[in-house]
């Protein structure tokens, strides 16, 4: 079911009028295990894309916006509005993010 929310960055939603529910929230904090920790740091010495923390922030906003959806179905939104993302280091390896919106409610 959380996989039907439509999540959106914009504000309005064209062809729907809506009321708003309340601010939704989805969090994940995720790190990559100690052999992957290594390589990456040996890849920082050679400079260049450094492929696990990309795959570990991939990993970590896919969680977000599910986790997002799943709050919205449990308060019977339609759609989450201004979706936006925010991300924190914790510790080398460890990734905090947040994604956050306005559930709505179709009329």
């Amino acid at each position: 079911m959380a996989d039907k929310i439509l999540v959106t960055t914009t504000e309005h939603i064209p062809g729907h009028e809506y009321e708003i529910i309340s601010e939704v929230f989805g969090l994940t904090t995720q790190s990559k295990n100690i052999a992957r920790n290594i390589g990456a740091g040996l890849k920082s010495l050679a400079g260049g894309e450094i492929h696990a923390y990309t795959d570990l922030l991939t990993e970590a906003r896919d969680v977000a916006i599910e986790r997002l959806r799943e709050n919205a179905v449990a308060l019977g939104a339609d759609a989450v509005v201004m979706m936006r993302f925010d991300s924190d280091s914790i510790t080398d390896g460890m990734e905090t993010i947040a994604a956050y919106g306005t559930a709505v409610k179709f009329k």
